[in-house]
């Protein structure tokens, strides 16, 4: 009797999962055309590609992940370091992240650091590193500019939202460039000068903002008052907002982020002070309700998507790069855009610069 044809071996072949070979034979390719699609390349037709994507779907193929990664010595996983993921821009930037590698053929895990330690860095690298990923992007980091701090990872890193003066890859928005337009923007409409609420001092983006704000206002010649120091909430927007308010001499005020903005409004509407007529604010990010505030918050439109995907394009750069050939380490930067509404006009004409 053919052993073919006895009932264990009929089940045997059915229980066997589809071949590349399989997918080849139904879609006339070859088994290398149909790895190329598998594996995302970009040097096949489209044509081709969806005659394939046709033939894996109809024999419910799935690639073997394990096999590949044993073949190849990479998992197409990328590992993420983040902090405080309920943050407008990282929880944007780490959207973000996801969608590039998924568009590259990557999954991504995540995991969440409490604290800015050495400690608590290391053991979030370790984790992701012994889930076996290929490379790393941490997410706002304020310890790594730590002198002397090093992240022992054995696979490349890529920082999001960081300093470009350190030793690691790294994407950011240039905080200084969003912050002189803000702060330039307020001067242009006749402003003697322009007040800040800050962020934290432990952050590199409100350090940033707040260094180019002093300066636009110097390079102008116009007198720098005392910067206001918050937290990113609303909650210290509003605080500090009642102390400005109290100041007739106040006509526009930067804030370092819309949230913080947003408090500050209510602070000046309680007081009696109208926006933009009496004190004009400006803000920082774009968050999707800034333009629906009362009334619409001009402010400074960050690209966290295009920041995702550049962080996700400069650690494939180096994963697909040999050890040892691996590109110079560099900053990206990527340019703000202000966006002018309606809270920011010209100040009363007796307090004109």
């Amino acid at each position: 009797m053919d052993p073919s044809a006895t009932p264990g071996a009929t089940t045997r072949s059915r229980q066997r999962p589809p071949s590349q070979a399989d997918v080849a034979a139904l879609a006339g390719v070859s088994s290398q055309t149909v790895s190329r699609v598998a594996n995302h390349r970009s040097n096949v037709e489209p044509e081709t590609r969806e005659r394939v994507l046709s033939a894996m779907r109809m024999l419910g193929y799935q690639r073997n992940s394990a096999a590949r990664a044993l073949t190849l010595g990479r998992f197409h996983v990328l590992g993420v370091v983040a902090f405080d993921i309920a943050a407008q821009g990282n929880a944007r930037t780490l959207a973000a992240i996801s969608h590039a590698a998924q568009a590259s053929g990557y999954s991504v895990n995540v995991v969440c650091a409490e604290e800015q330690t050495e400690d608590a860095v290391q053991q979030a690298v370790r984790q992701l590193t012994d889930q076996a990923v290929d490379g790393l992007i941490v997410v706002e980091a304020q310890i790594l500019d730590r002198r002397g701090f090093n992240v022992s990872s054995g696979v490349p890193v890529v920082v999001a939202d960081g300093d470009p003066e350190r030793r690691f890859h790294s994407v950011d928005t240039d905080q200084a460039a969003g912050a002189t337009a803000a702060t330039r923007h307020l001067l242009d409409l006749g402003h003697r000068t322009v007040w800040h609420i800050g962020g934290p001092q432990d952050s590199y983006a409100a350090r940033r903002r707040a260094a180019a704000w002093h300066t636009a206002l110097k390079d102008a010649g116009a007198p720098v008052p005392k910067l206001e120091l918050g937290d990113w909430t609303a909650a210290s927007g509003y605080r500090i907002g009642r102390t400005l308010a109290a100041r007739p001499d106040v006509t526009a005020v930067f804030a370092a982020n819309d949230h913080m903005a947003l408090g500050l409004m209510l602070a000046l509407r309680e007081a009696g002070r109208r926006v933009p007529e009496d004190v004009s604010v400006v803000g920082f990010d774009d968050v999707p309700e800034s333009a629906y505030f009362a009334p619409p918050l001009s402010t400074v439109r960050q690209d966290f998507e295009e920041v995702g995907r550049q962080c996700v394009g400069l650690l494939l750069d180096q994963i697909d790069s040999p050890a040892g050939e691996r590109p110079a380490t560099r900053p990206i930067s990527v340019t703000p855009e202000l966006v002018v509404r309606s809270s920011s006009t010209h100040p009363p004409a007796h307090l004109r610069g």
